[in-house]
């Protein structure tokens, strides 16, 4: 069957424009010559056909020569038909398998093209680790410098404390001394107060009294200077815990940098644990203000004992001297008594030196 437009009219049209070219009107020829149209079989069939109409014109006269040519150009017609017939099927596979190439490589290209997206996405991923991982070594390394900060001063701390205690310890045995000075004030006037003593009994019991309070007052003391070295202790138990806990965060920062899965939750971890280390820390400062304002208090309190002792004793030798009318032993007394006015003094600047250090 022809295809379409493609007809034996046709086929001898181009079978004519050949030979008149002085070309072979083989097969090919004229399917080129119908402009690549048509099946080689049916140019075949027709062209046998226009050589069987014109073998059965008037015979002319042909030469031998005309006849092998008719006859090789049948001959190539027919292998060259024949060849096609056993190429046809390799070249349809061909066609499948080119196809099915392309479908391949479309394929591959778009699964390069998915790579490629995947490939910016870990990347992506891979630098957002990293700067997470670069974030996290600069909060441990500021926990860390927290940390050392925070044991500096808990040792300066408890430097201080030690210092206070020192002072304490300075003051409790000038007080000391101030009473074993009025007890050797007392003795050796004891003689000369005998006929005042009724007259002077109710100043002697306030006397008393007074250092009763005192006594009282340094009871007092001595047990807010245990309870600062129980706040010390506790404040040291606080640095080692702090210190413990230092060191368990270090472990979770190193377990952290081996797995950077957990990096956000560690991280709140550590926020925490800074707010509370912050907290910590305010608390011992307000509770170390605390304990200045009460030493402040201490030597102020200090003071005003040690003047009215010294107002005391100035009134005690005042009544001896109007008493007795001696000038001897009074003046031996007074000796004694001034002798006791420098340890008040110096008791008074020990509280200075004490608000000072307070102060500072």
């Amino acid at each position: 069957m022809a295809r379409g437009g493609i007809n034996k009219a046709l086929v001898h049209k181009a079978r004519q424009t050949l030979l008149a070219r002085g070309e072979h009107p083989s097969i090919d020829a004229v399917r080129v010559e119908l402009g690549n149209t048509g099946s080689k079989t049916t140019i075949h069939r027709y062209l046998r056909e226009l050589e069987a109409s014109e073998s059965a014109r008037p015979v002319q006269e042909v030469t031998l020569g005309q006849e092998l040519g008719e006859l090789v150009a049948q001959l190539a017609a027919r292998l060259e038909e024949e060849a096609q017939r056993a190429v046809a099927p390799e070249r349809e596979a061909l066609a499948r398998e080119r196809v099915e190439y392309q479908q391949q490589l479309a394929e591959a290209a778009a699964r390069i093209r998915q790579l490629e997206a995947d490939n910016a996405a870990l990347s992506g991923q891979l630098q957002a680790a990293r700067a997470a991982c670069t974030e996290e070594q600069q909060l441990r390394h500021q926990a860390q410098i927290e940390g050392a900060r925070l044991l500096q001063a808990g040792e300066d701390l408890a430097a201080r404390l030690a210092d206070r205690d020192a002072q304490v310890v300075s003051l409790e045995q000038k007080h000391q001394h101030a009473r074993e000075a009025l007890e050797h004030y007392r003795t050796a006037s004891k003689e000369q107060r005998e006929q005042e003593q009724r007259r002077h009994e109710a100043q002697v019991q306030q006397l008393q009294v007074e250092l009763r309070q005192l006594q009282q007052t340094l009871i007092v003391k001595q047990d807010e200077l245990t309870r600062l070295n129980r706040d010390n202790e506790r404040l040291v138990t606080e640095a080692r815990q702090l210190r413990r806990d230092m060191a368990g965060r270090e472990a979770d920062l190193e377990r952290q940098a081996s797995a950077c899965a957990g990096l956000r939750e560690q991280l709140g971890l550590a926020e925490a644990g800074k707010a509370l280390l912050q907290s910590r820390v305010e608390d011992l400062q307000g509770e170390l203000a605390r304990q200045v304002e009460g030493m402040t208090l201490q030597a102020r309190q200090t003071e005003a004992l040690q003047a009215s002792l010294i107002e005391m004793a100035a009134q005690l030798r005042l009544a001896a001297a109007q008493a007795t009318g001696e000038r001897t032993e009074p003046r031996g007394a007074e000796g004694e008594a001034t002798g006791d006015v420098p340890a008040a003094g110096s008791s008074a600047e020990a509280a200075a030196e004490a608000r000072d250090d307070s102060a500072s």
